[in-house]
């Protein structure tokens, strides 16, 4: 039986439940492995055959590849995992959260210091508010929903 899931029309929201975990499981665990400063080597030397180790979808690697956190996010990626990239790649969480927005690092924190983005035209998918997916720089409404 399908889970009512009544919070999916919130625009630049994905849910980390149940669902989510299963579809996101190998990806999470290379995450992890990237704890270890010789795992971070062996990646960084070649990401492409590191991610091959793992029994990930090939979109959960083309999603890592290409630095995508809001792709990783939409296969499954948890941020706190997907973390670990950023620090491999020498990111702050403020520099990887200003990617995910399509801001600079400064407009990022900015925008937090300032109370964070307003609710208004963002409190579900269709509205015009600053959050929704066809403003987003990965958002490309199309590709991002149902994805």
């Amino acid at each position: 039986m399908a889970l009512n899931k009544p919070y999916t029309d919130i625009p630049g929201t994905t849910i980390f439940d149940a669902e989510q975990s299963r579809k996101g499981y190998w990806l999470n665990q290379f995450c992890m492995s990237l704890m270890k400063a010789a795992n971070r080597t062996r990646f960084k030397s070649d990401e492409r055959a590191y991610l091959a180790e793992w029994p990930m979808t090939e979109e959960q690697r083309q999603a890592v590849l290409a630095r995508d956190l809001n792709w990783c996010i939409r296969t499954g990626g948890n941020i706190y995992f997907l973390a670990k990239i950023g620090a491999t790649d020498g990111k702050s969480f403020q520099q990887m959260a200003g990617s995910m927005t399509g801001m600079t690092e400064e407009e990022y924190r900015d925008m937090m210091i300032a109370g964070g983005r307003s609710v208004e035209g963002n409190r579900r998918v269709g509205e015009d508010g600053d959050a929704q997916a066809h403003r987003q720089p990965q958002g490309r409404a199309g590709r991002d929903q149902g994805a």
